[in-house]
């Protein structure tokens, strides 16, 4: 009887709405993947599936954008209404909104407010007000372009590219019975997690007949491992682990550095010449030209000014202006010797005492 009854749900199921449909093959189905529906195939029709991505500007662009924009609008709501799907990756991305409510309050506070003021408190409050303006901007450029100052040596000396990107695809539970569009796509760093890398996203296709291990020859040769190793990924996945906890601990104190002393260089007199010449028109080329070069000049006076000081500044403001010009060129530069020096180096683990390369590993 039991068999029977077995025998029956296997041959077909009912839906929600009680209508009996035929079973599908199991093997039909990826495992841990629900079968996409025709929307959520035209929605990931780019990531059907977790996918490594290329770490350029425009990657970087668009991931950035899209994580804004969710933060703002779909993540906002589910947060909102409790829904069943929002999840912690979510909440962090929701930490980009008061950044950016942030910058534009301290850019508006005094500008807004000038208008109530006489000429002259009218005069300096926007000064103040443009010079805060100024100081969001450089502090969010400064700390976005300090990581690709230690990133990018440490790729050329090793071949391990920290920042390096991939989407996932998450397949969550429905909202309501008409709910089909089920998936959604997280943006996450391969090496994220220095614990758990995403080390399948590495090996190469080799039905595209490409090398599977050819990502570890390359880290390989570039560490002194030499070529053509049996199992590169073995040998330098340990050394990668360090190049990587090393690299994420540089990564959250330099940026930071980096932002001090863009705030620092916009709060300086210069570009009081600066701000009535600014323009965005690039279309009135004259106007536009002369906004750039008052700028460069307004930047070069600035940290001319950061460094001596100005004519009325103490000897101890002069030693701090140089401390917050040299302390993060000077933190980049050891940072990034310690990381590329640790790579040469026989890590904690070595592979070659744990590993018999005489037997074969099937590698997750």
């Amino acid at each position: 009887m039991i068999r029977k009854v077995s025998s029956n749900l296997n041959k077909s199921f009912v839906s929600f709405s009680g209508e009996a449909k035929p079973a599908q093959n199991s093997d039909s189905i990826p495992k841990n993947e629900a079968p996409p529906t025709t929307k959520e195939k035209n929605k990931t029709e780019k990531y059907d599936k977790d996918t490594l991505l290329k770490n350029n500007l425009p990657t970087n662009a668009r991931i950035s954008f899209d994580k804004i924009t969710n933060a703002a609008t779909i993540y906002t709501a589910k947060g909102l209404t409790g829904s069943k799907n929002a999840n912690f990756y979510e909440f962090l991305t929701l930490g980009t909104i008061p950044y950016v409510v942030g910058g534009i309050t301290l850019m508006s506070v005094f500008n807004s407010a000038s208008k109530h003021f006489n000429s002259f408190d009218k005069s300096e409050a926007k000064k103040i007000g443009n010079k805060m303006a100024l100081g969001v901007v450089f502090y969010a450029l400064a700390k976005a372009l300090a990581k690709p100052l230690i990133s990018k040596p440490v790729q050329l000396a090793t071949g391990v590219d920290i920042g390096l990107p991939y989407a996932k695809v998450i397949y969550e539970l429905p909202e309501s019975k008409d709910d089909s569009d089920i998936t959604s796509i997280e943006y996450h760093k391969v090496f994220e997690s220095v614990e758990f890398p995403r080390w399948d996203l590495l090996y190469a296709d080799e039905s595209k007949g490409k090398k599977r291990n050819a990502y570890y020859d390359k880290v390989a040769k570039k560490l002194g491992l030499g070529e053509n190793l049996k199992d590169s990924d073995q040998e330098v996945k340990p050394r990668i682990k360090e190049i990587a906890t090393k690299s994420i601990a540089v990564n959250n104190i330099v940026p930071y550095l980096w932002a001090t002393t863009g705030v620092a260089l916009a709060m300086q007199k210069p570009w009081d010449n600066f701000f009535p010449h600014f323009s965005l028109k690039f279309w009135k080329f004259n106007e536009f030209k002369k906004s750039l070069t008052t700028f460069g000049k307004s930047f070069k006076g600035s940290a001319k000014e950061l460094y001596k000081g100005g004519a009325n500044t103490s000897k101890h403001a002069k030693y701090i202006g140089k401390a917050v010009i040299f302390a993060p060129i000077l933190a980049t530069i050891l940072g990034i010797i310690d990381i590329v020096s640790s790579s040469k180096k026989m890590p904690r683990t070595d592979s070659s005492k744990v590993i018999d390369k005489n037997r074969k590993y099937v590698s997750s």
